[in-house]
């Protein structure tokens, strides 16, 4: 069976350039599709299931990294394996360090021959072996790239402060609420919510801000949008499609766990 590619590259004279040079070192690699953003890379992917992914780093919408977390928390691992990942980046010191750190394949723009022939030698033999990485391999190594400063989280700079109260302003009124109180923070559009066991307040603080102030310990990343206090879990509950929800006390709705995030409950 030929093997088939997505390309998603927001810049479309440089997804040419990449479909070209891939056409020459891989005459027998098909382009499924070419897309300009993270959201339409995860859709497409999710109809076509390519054998390999070239994902640019920076996109408009959802960057790419964020798109292969997404793509890997809702691949069907039973109908088809798991893409080979390559990312394409602008030189960035901090995404190459953390590329090699976590052996994951990458392409630098402009690309240049010589690498990409080395990068499609790598993926014809994981595909001609049927070893391109299992889907909790890449799961390891995306975890990391998310953790990454410069690339998933944030650029290095001083330790922050550790928040002791959120500052939440309803109209003209400005609450005060401990973070000792709070049961977790979830993402939602331009805000993020902040929920305790009485009441929901809104913050325009980003979750990835919030989350370099709070106690890494306290309060767990379980899902890209949402940051759970550890000691407010009641129950990790496993649907029957194998997805992990959280039961927390205080609240009765039930937060949904990332495969991303899934490997801290695996050991209880």
């Amino acid at each position: 069976m030929q093997p088939t590619a997505l390309i998603a590259e927001d810049e479309p004279l440089l997804a040419a350039a990449l479909q070209q040079e891939l056409a020459r070192a891989w005459p027998g690699l098909a382009i499924a599709a070419t897309v300009g953003d993270g959201l339409s890379a995860v859709r497409e992917a999710l109809r076509l299931m390519p054998d390999v992914l070239f994902f640019d780093i920076r996109m408009p919408g959802q960057s790419g990294l964020d798109a292969a977390v997404e793509l890997a928390d809702a691949w069907d691992t039973g109908a088809r394996p798991f893409p080979a990942l390559v990312f394409v980046t602008a030189y960035d010191q901090y995404a190459v360090q953390a590329f090699e750190a976590q052996a994951v394949d990458y392409l630098l723009k402009p690309v240049q021959p010589g690498r990409l022939d080395r990068t499609v030698h790598k993926l014809r033999q994981a595909l001609q072996q049927r070893a391109s990485p299992a889907l909790e391999q890449t799961l390891a190594q995306l975890r990391e790239l998310v953790q990454a400063p410069g690339l998933g989280g944030a650029a290095p700079s001083p330790a922050a402060a550790r928040l002791d109260v959120i500052q939440a302003g309803s109209g003209a009124q400005i609450h005060f609420v401990p973070v000792a109180e709070v049961l977790y923070f979830e993402a939602a559009d331009k805000y993020v919510r902040v929920l305790t066991a009485e009441r929901e307040y809104l913050v325009r603080t980003p979750l990835k801000e919030l989350a370099a102030q709070l106690d890494p310990a306290a309060f767990w990343q379980v899902h890209r949008g949402t940051l759970v206090r550890a000691g407010a879990i009641a129950s990790a509950v496993r649907d029957e499609a194998g997805r992990l929800h959280l039961q927390l006390r205080g609240r009765p709705e039930r937060l949904a766990v990332s495969r991303l995030y899934a490997h801290r409950f695996k050991g209880m």
